[in-house]
C-alpha cells in the first residue's frame, strides 16, 4: 500500500492525519477534535478538501455519500459506493492511498511530525522508551486508541 503508516480513522482514535478520510463536519463527532488539533476551522477543512478534489481524481464520486472520493474513508473500511466509483474510473487502492496521503499533507503537514508527536506522547504518558511506543503503535496499525489500551494494560501488569 502506498501510505504504509496511514492512521486509523479519526472516529477510531486515529490522529489528525486521518482527516483525509473524514466526511464533512456535519454532526458532532471526533472530527471536531482533530480539526482543533490541526488548527483548522470546519470551513477551512471543507475548502481545502474541495480544492484538492478539483485538481485530482478524488473529484470523482457521483453516487458516494458526499459526491466525491475526497470525502471517502480508508479502503480497510468496507464501502461498496466508494469501491464502485474506484472501479468505474479504474483507480486502484495504491493510487487512492497516495492521493489521500497528499491530501493529508495539505491538511496537516507531513505525517512524520504527527507520528513522532504520538510516539513521544505515548512514551511520556506510559513511561516507556520511544522505541517501545513506536513498536506498539505499529502493531496497532497506527490506531492510537488501541496503542493506549495496550500500553495501559502493560502498566497494570507491572
Amino acid at each position: 500500500m502506498e501510505w504504509e503508516d496511514s492512521p486509523s480513522h479519526v472516529c477510531r482514535g486515529g490522529d489528525k492525519r486521518a482527516l483525509a478520510f473524514c466526511c464533512p463536519p456535519v454532526k458532532p463527532c471526533p472530527i471536531l477534535y482533530a480539526l482543533e488539533d490541526a488548527k483548522l476551522t470546519p470551513q477551512d477543512y471543507v475548502d481545502i478538501k474541495q480544492r484538492f478534489g478539483e485538481k485530482t481524481r478524488l473529484s470523482h464520486g457521483e453516487g458516494t455519500c458526499f459526491g466525491s472520493l475526497v470525502w471517502c474513508c480508508k479502503p480497510s473500511k468496507p464501502c461498496p459506493l466508494r469501491d464502485i466509483v474506484m472501479k468505474k474510473i479504474e483507480m486502484d487502492v495504491d493510487e487512492y492511498m497516495q492521493l489521500k496521503k497528499q491530501l493529508s499533507e495539505e491538511l496537516v503537514g507531513s505525517s512524520d511530525t504527527s507520528t513522532k508527536e504520538s510516539i513521544k506522547a505515548l512514551a511520556e504518558t506510559f513511561n516507556v522508551t520511544e522505541e517501545e511506543a513506536h513498536n506498539v503503535l505499529l502493531e496497532c496499525g497506527n490506531d492510537l486508541k488501541t496503542a493506549i489500551k495496550i500500553l495501559r494494560m502493560k502498566n497494570l501488569e507491572l
